[in-house]
């Protein structure tokens, strides 16, 4: 179990402390939505988490066959919904790999990308696509 601590600041601004480490940051509403967008908004933190998940379970996935994805990346792009209520409508996540296409371990690697706790804990509302860029 971990414990994250929230406190708001005023103007919009909260303060998120990580229990374990004590690691902190700060969140602002976005420009969009009455703040100043001066940091991460809220739904900036799932768009981050997502990517940062995907890396991170094919990291571990990789680690069991030996293999090295040093140079892997990932861009998530978030888009909110149109029409009320607010919402994170769509999270396209584009990960580009440092293997060629034919690696005998891609399908492998695909499938832990798609296994990534963040990317199950999504609501189904949420189109999450997961698309791959293999080097040439």
């Amino acid at each position: 179990m971990v414990t994250i601590t929230v406190n708001y600041e005023g103007n919009l601004r909260c303060k998120a402390t990580h229990g374990p480490s004590g690691t902190t940051l700060i969140t602002d509403a976005p420009t969009d939505n009455h703040g100043k967008g001066e940091s991460f908004s809220p739904t900036d933190l799932v768009a981050t988490a997502l990517p940062a998940c995907v890396l991170t379970i094919m990291g571990i996935a990789a680690q069991k066959h030996g293999l090295n994805l040093e140079g892997m990346s990932a861009v998530t792009t978030k888009e909110m919904s149109a029409t009320p209520p607010r919402r994170i409508a769509r999270l396209v996540t584009r990960v580009t790999m440092p293997l060629p296409s034919d690696h005998p371990q891609r399908a492998m690697l695909e499938n832990a990308a798609h296994t990534c706790p963040v990317h199950k804990s999504l609501s189904a509302e949420i189109d999450a696509p997961i698309e791959f860029i293999w080097k040439a």
